[in-house]
């Protein structure tokens, strides 16, 4: 083991308690030669464990790398990821996909439901494939925490756009994992759906004591996190603590005009 490798081990254990995942100097290229992209440029964050973590930019700035790489969802050219204690970079595939499994939580913009499911079954689906038995009392917590307690029994063509959602929340919550990713969770939905999403988000974080990530380009979602990070080709060129919508899209401004003139 390097050097850097013994003081990034030894930083992450230092910090562990307090960081439900972390980058430290990853690199993610993609192509070689003059085709060479840089998608992440050794970048280095702590995603505080309990907090709402937004992450935003302009379209190939990254964010969405960021994501997949912090989630274990795709690989880094250098540099290391872990999620709490664990070092994801680095796992074999087998290793991987349990701790995606046990430990990850993922919504997309895509709700993901199987159409021949219940939504109560569309829930439990991941620890039924795990072959583990939901903790029932949490179960009925997360359910009653997005609402969705009258629509288990119906199959997702019989759920609204943000229903579906509802139900990808509360299938990413009911593992109880160390962290969710999500992708542009209202991306498909209405402006009402959305904001309900949202606040079953916020809520997570408040009331389960849930870690989220979320990648989103709109300013009104970013303001129910606790922090907003800004990438820029491939860097972290901001980090804001209790943003508003307001504060988000003036700052998004500030570094468009910068990225433009």
């Amino acid at each position: 083991m390097t050097t850097a490798s013994r003081t990034a081990r030894a930083a992450q254990a230092e910090g562990g308690a307090n960081t439900a995942a972390s980058a430290q100097r990853v690199t993610k290229t993609y192509g070689a030669g003059e085709t060479r992209v840089t998608a992440l440029d050794a970048v280095d964050v702590d995603i505080a464990l309990g907090r709402f973590t937004a992450i935003m930019g302009p379209s190939g700035s990254g964010k969405s790398t960021l994501m997949h790489c912090l989630a274990g969802l795709d690989t880094v050219t250098s540099g290391q990821i872990w999620i709490g204690a664990t070092e994801v970079t680095g796992l074999k595939d087998k290793e991987l996909t349990r701790l995606r499994r046990d430990k990850v939580g993922f919504v997309f913009q895509a709700f993901n439901l199987l159409p021949t499911l219940s939504a109560l079954e569309n829930i439990t689906l991941p620890m039924d494939i795990a072959g583990r038995k939901p903790d029932q009392a949490w179960l009925d917590q997360v359910v009653s925490t997005v609402g969705l307690a009258e629509r288990l029994g119906h199959r997702p063509a019989q759920l609204s756009g943000g229903q579906q959602q509802r139900v990808a929340v509360a299938r990413a919550l009911a593992s109880r994992p160390e962290i969710i990713f999500a992708d542009e969770p209202t991306g498909n939905l209405d402006s009402r759906a959305g904001a309900e999403i949202l606040t079953f988000l916020r809520r997570s974080v408040d009331e389960l004591g849930q870690t989220i990530v979320m990648v989103t380009h709109d300013p009104v979602a970013a303001s129910h996190a606790d922090r907003v990070l800004y990438l820029a080709d491939g860097r972290i060129v901001d980090d804001m603590s209790d943003p508003t919508a307001d504060s988000v899209l003036e700052r998004m401004r500030r570094f468009d005009s910068k990225r433009t003139s």
